[in-house]
């Protein structure tokens, strides 16, 4: 079993517990989120959704929109899958994802292995496929 973790704000006594965290769990834990590659998506804090709280520790799982782009971006049969998935289970609206595309699509030159008309091509064919559904 694979988590990718972003810390918010970041904590040196969480990023010190992973090593010990993996072995017990048997984990692979990876420090990573949407925003590693793609421009972070306005106001994604106010859509992760809460899963738990244990002592002074809140855990959510990321903005499911991020989520998304970023799957869509990457273009793995799985991200596609997934994100086909994200729609029927409800975390997800057409609009609501192209208009977040489209906001970020100015920023999209501070990541140069992301070619945008690919990315703007893959994600209207994501939204045409669902739309077709």
């Amino acid at each position: 079993m694979a988590i990718d973790l972003k810390f918010y704000p970041e904590a040196d006594d969480l990023y010190r517990a992973i090593p010990q965290i993996k072995e017990q769990l048997q984990l692979n834990i990876e420090l990573a989120a949407p925003s590693d590659f793609i421009p972070e998506l306005p106001d994604w804090q106010n859509r992760c959704e809460f899963i738990t709280r244990e002592g002074s520790v809140s855990f959510y799982n990321y903005d499911p929109y991020s989520q998304a782009l970023s799957k869509i971006e990457r273009g793995h049969d799985q991200d596609v899958a997934d994100v086909t998935s994200m729609f029927r289970d409800g975390l997800l609206t057409h609009e609501k994802l192209l208009s977040l595309f489209n906001e970020i699509k100015p920023h999209l030159y501070k990541y140069p292995a992301i070619d945008p008309k690919t990315f703007s091509d893959a994600v209207d064919q994501v939204v045409r496929s669902e739309i077709d559904h």
